[in-house]
Parts: C-alpha cells; structure tokens; sequence
C-alpha cells in the first residue's frame, strides 16, 4: 500500500512496512535518501580548483627598463639611470669592482649578489643603474653574450596585497608608452625607465633647465619631482 501526503506542497512518498503485532498493522517510513552532498562539494570545487590554478599560471606584464648607452667608467656622472661597461677586478660579496681603461667603480648588486657568485673575477659586462656617492647601484646586468638579467624585481615589494595582485595577473595594467608621452608633455626629454613601484613608474629625465630628475610618474598619468641631480 502506497500513500501521497502533500506537506508544505511537496508529496512525500511512504512506504508500509507489515508487521504482525496480534490484530494490528505498524506504518513505518521508508528510509529517506541522503543528499549527494559530496558530490556537489565536489562539483563546485573542481572549477574553483582550476580557476586557482589558472591564476597561478597567470604572469603580471613585465615592465622593461629603458636601455641605457654605456660610458666609460671615468666618465659616470651622478644619474637615475646610467651604464658602463669594462671587466670584473675584484668581488665583495654583493659588491665588485668594475673597470675599464679609464678607472674603476664600485657596484653595488643588491640581494641578487649575495653569496659572490652573480659574476666572476675578469668577466666582461655591462651595468645599467643609479650612480651617485661614488658607486653604482646596479639594475640590470648584460654579459659578453648579450643577455641581460634583471638584478631588482620591478613592481611592488615582495610580500605585500599588491605583490600577491602582481604575482597572479590581478595588478594594475602599465601602458609604458602613453605614461612617458605624458612626461613628453611634461616638457621633459631624455626620458628612461629606471624602475617600477606599486603604482608608478620610477623615470630619469632631463628638464627644461638641463638638470636631470628622478620622477615618480603614477599610472594615473600623475608626474612628480623627486629629486634631482
């Protein structure tokens, strides 16, 4: 024997089970299915799942430094971005010196140097970076082959949201071309990348009076001074 009973407009479905107790007839429901929850946990995680991993695979655009010319060692002049090429004489831990036939500069390599072996004694290379108080704080290296390596990471520090945004292709979109054509039209030339922070780009620039600056140019378009040189 079947019975529909409508309960809050939903039919329910129960099934008589006979059992013998003298002249009476016990009712027992049948046994209600659980819900397949695991595999709607499932369901749902998997894409989830693929999605963090599409995130993980996702690179941040890379923002290249602007290529600097380099001059001779003797020839380095206080800059936001410079370069000079000539040989390895001596290695400091994250420090060498570099030389050529016109003298000698210290440079400096940062975390990327740490340990000596970032380049080796009588190596010929080519250092791109800040140069002031006497010493050259390099950004990118060039070796004798022509590849460059990038010696201090460009974008936010490590660690931080906009580090995490970065790391996953969440972070702000840079248009390297239209910011420095904003710095164009700033009125100031010889402009070069030196860098990038979380929400800006570091530029070297000349103004109108010659002197060079080292500008602090937001991805809003926003240019300021932050010092000069």
């Amino acid at each position: 024997m079947t019975d529909h009973t409508i309960i809050d407009g939903k039919a329910t479905e129960i099934e008589t089970a006979k059992v013998e107790t003298g002249a009476t007839e016990t009712i027992a429901p049948a046994p209600r299915t659980k819900p397949r929850r695991g595999l709607l946990v499932g369901a749902v995680a998997v894409p989830l799942a693929l999605g963090a991993v599409g995130l993980s695979l996702a690179q941040p655009a890379q923002t290249p430094l602007t290529p600097v010319a380099p001059v001779a060692v003797s020839a380095l002049a206080p800059s936001g971005a410079t370069a000079a090429k000539g040989e390895v004489a001596e290695i400091f831990g994250n420090k060498f010196i570099l030389q050529d036939g016109t003298g000698r500069a210290l440079v400096e390599t940062g975390r990327a140097g740490e340990g000596g072996a970032l380049v080796a004694k009588g190596e010929s290379v080519t250092v791109q970076g800040r140069f002031e108080n006497g010493f050259l704080q390099a950004s990118a290296l060039t070796r004798a082959d022509g590849r460059t390596e990038a010696l201090r990471p460009a974008g936010p520090p490590p660690g931080g949201l906009d580090w995490a945004k970065d790391k996953v292709g969440l972070g702000p979109s840079v248009d390297v071309p239209a910011l420095t054509k904003a710095v164009t039209d700033a009125g100031y030339t010889d402009i070069r990348v030196a860098g990038r922070g979380p929400r800006h780009l570091e530029v070297a620039a000349k103004g109108q009076d010659g002197k060079e600056r080292m500008l602090h140019v937001g991805f809003d378009g926003q240019i300021r001074e932050m010092r000069t040189f």
